[in-house]
């Protein structure tokens, strides 16, 4: 009886590691990647162009950019012809009152003009407000280039007065010591302003 509950478990734990050591290998074999490629497919692997081609970027970048242009410049036409042309509604809308349509509906086509009118002065308003913030920001960026390139002349000629030198090599003295005095005064004159 002791033999035969032996056996049995030996014949069970048999069957955990051989399912274990199965286990073990499926794990293995997938995390290499299958079971191995064939010669055919290693060498056309092998032979497949998949490097890195900034050519081919460039290309597909500019392809993509104008076909951004295309489709913004399709739907700016788009636009127009609606502008252009009377709408589907109000064409019908005409159609009713040249046959003898109610007052409501020439009330209704009034309205719908205003609205369009509106609609139109409200789009030129806000396009007016945008380019008078355009202009004032253009200004206000021309203002700080025109204060940028001052300060960057008189750094420049502060630099090419500390740089001079004498005829045999030593720096030129005088316009070190007037430097030195102008930042003194500067900070006196600030200290006096912060006190009182």
């Amino acid at each position: 009886m002791e033999k035969n509950d032996r056996e049995c478990n030996n014949n069970h734990e048999e069957k955990k590691k051989r399912t274990i050591m199965m286990k073990n290998k499926k794990r293995n074999i997938s995390r290499l990647g299958g079971r191995g490629l064939s010669l055919d497919v290693f060498a056309n692997a092998k032979s497949n162009n998949s490097r890195y081609n900034p050519a081919l970027i460039k290309k597909q970048r500019e392809f993509n950019k104008n076909a951004k242009h295309v489709q913004k410049f399709k739907k700016l036409l788009k636009q127009q012809n609606q502008q252009n042309e009377p709408s589907v509604a109000q064409r019908h809308i005409e159609s009713l009152n040249e046959t003898g349509g109610d007052k409501d509906n020439n009330e209704r086509r009034k309205r719908k003009k205003d609205s369009a009118f509106s609609l139109e002065e409200l789009y030129k308003k806000t396009h007016e407000e945008k380019e008078k913030e355009r202009m004032e920001k253009e200004a206000f960026f021309k203002e700080k280039k025109e204060q940028r390139e001052k300060a960057e002349a008189r750094r420049k000629g502060i630099r090419e007065k500390m740089l001079k030198k004498t005829r045999k090599g030593q720096p030129v003295m005088k316009y070190r010591i007037e430097h030195l005095l102008e930042t003194i005064q500067g900070s006196t004159k600030n200290a006096a302003g912060n006190n009182s």
